[in-house]
């Protein structure tokens, strides 16, 4: 996806400048939720600097990485939650409700005065979906090679995206 007129870039400011309460925000969220219990046994550290990531950069995950920078940061991050012993659920909510935060946070500012602006709003949001779908599926991919690799399953590769 290339950098477009039409993304929200107010928002997408907010967000990269509130990255670092987002981030405290959502770190605590991941570490206290029943979704994900072994988040808590995960340093602090480790939990910010991939949360952060997302949130500080956000207009460069949402216009500038291509699919295979998504996919490799995300198969990493599947197979060392592997290793790390975590439950593969436990990542996908990890990044449902990482997602889920984002939302709620531009919801929080997106205040819509014209059709137009509610229209970036949309779409702003139709492109984290995105986003986040790719991150589920190619953590969920890279945590499956890495069980396959330890004998715990057979895995394929289905292909990238369309």
């Amino acid at each position: 996806m290339r950098q477009s007129q039409h993304l929200s870039s107010q928002l997408i400011n907010v967000v990269e400048c509130h990255a670092n309460k987002l981030t405290r925000d959502t770190v605590e969220k991941l570490q206290n939720s029943p979704r994900t219990p072994s988040f808590n046994n995960l340093p602090y550290s480790e939990l910010a600097y991939r949360v952060n990531e997302i949130y500080q950069n956000l207009s460069h995950w949402l216009c500038d990485k291509t699919d295979p920078v998504i996919r490799s940061w995300y198969n990493e991050l599947g197979e060392k939650r592997f290793k790390e012993g975590i439950p593969v659920q436990e990542v996908l909510w990890a990044l449902i409700l990482t997602k889920h935060q984002l939302m709620a946070y531009l919801e929080a500012y997106a205040l819509a005065d014209s059709a137009m602006e509610l229209y970036r709003q949309q779409e702003l949001d139709r492109f984290i979906s995105r986003f986040f779908d790719r991150a589920i599926c190619y953590a969920a991919e890279g945590y499956a090679r890495a069980a396959g690799l330890h004998g715990r399953q057979n895995v394929q590769n289905v292909g990238g995206w369309g």
